[in-house]
């Protein structure tokens, strides 16, 4: 294996972090890079080696967890030791990164990146970060400075060196085909009647409880119609409540599937006649990309701007 042929995709710890950086891993491979040569480096605490694994890429994960922005004595006790966790996972990450020395360290930002791409710093090894938000992370705001190149999917992100780009969308969403027979066999193959009105909604890897909370109170609403079905991805943290309320409920004619995780998003987005779910920023994108009609809900207190267009996204070569 030659070394300057080495790439090291950097950051997880939830599905808004893994997801782009298997499709920037993905687009490496789609434009002549081995995939033996693309080294995923994520966190622990999440799902980024089950998923990264499961994509065929080589995947390191560290220790560490993020930041609570809290001031209370047991979170500052946390903090205390996810910052412990950080540097543990940063010596680490020197150590690799100067095994491997990498023709590019890309980062795709949340606290799950930072080891890898502060090796990258230290150890002088190009780093580009890809910044799907419209407001970067502390992550990139910190490092941005020794980038030598920010692809943003926002026009005014505030980074050093920032090119649009757009977000980058797995291929098998951007080449996704809606249609009704398409629908019917994706409901089908998620468990769902083939010929009802379909209903998604998710609030992201961890799950987001107001909107958990109104989709058990629908359910119950409309269990006794026959004409529509609701698919519910919980999330890890509601995945028991959910399910407890649904079966406290009993079966009625409505179908209502309820999953703490869905690894078949295109399969969803195909199935869906209409999906209500968190405003992340991978999240619109893949819906502009599906072309999924949706409802989308704003995490409360989560950084905002008013500058700058819609954002854009992009696939891989061949793919609309």
């Amino acid at each position: 294996m030659s070394g300057n042929r080495r790439a090291v995709v950097a950051g997880g710890g939830t599905a808004g972090h893994v997801v782009p950086a298997l499709a920037v891993a993905n687009a490496l491979v789609a434009r002549g890079w081995a995939q033996g040569d693309v080294e995923l480096v994520g966190s622990r605490r999440g799902q980024d080696a089950e998923l990264a694994g499961a994509a065929g890429f080589g995947v390191t994960t560290l220790p560490g967890r993020g930041l609570v922005r809290s001031f209370s004595l047991p979170d500052l006790w946390a903090n205390l030791g996810a910052v412990a966790g950080l540097v543990s996972a940063t010596v680490q990450a020197v150590v690799l990164v100067a095994r491997w020395r990498p023709a590019v360290v890309v980062s795709v930002g949340g606290y799950a990146s930072f080891p890898a791409a502060a090796a990258a710093v230290v150890l002088r090894r190009p780093l580009v970060l890809v910044n799907v938000d419209a407001v970067p992370g502390l992550v990139h705001r910190v490092l941005g400075r020794f980038a030598s190149a920010s692809a943003v999917a926002f026009a005014g992100t505030p980074l050093p060196h920032a090119v649009v780009t757009g977000t980058p969308v797995r291929a098998d969403i951007g080449s996704l085909v809606r249609s009704p027979a398409a629908a019917g066999e994706a409901r089908r193959a998620l468990g769902l009647p083939a010929d009802r009105v379909t209903l998604a909604t998710f609030g992201g890897s961890l799950g987001a409880r107001r909107i958990n909370e109104a989709v058990v109170d629908l359910a119950g609403r409309w269990r006794d119609r026959g004409d529509v079905s609701l698919f519910q991805v919980t999330g890890r943290r509601d995945h028991q409540w959910v399910t407890d309320r649904v079966a406290a409920a009993g079966a009625g004619a409505l179908a209502h599937r309820v999953v703490d995780f869905c690894r078949q998003m295109p399969l969803l987005y195909q199935a869906a006649d209409v999906v209500v779910c968190r405003a992340g920023a991978m999240t619109v994108a893949e819906l502009a990309a599906a072309g999924v009609p949706a409802v989308l809900v704003p995490l409360p207190g989560a950084p905002s701007t008013t500058s700058g267009p819609m954002p854009r996204h992009w696939s891989p070569p061949g793919r609309r």
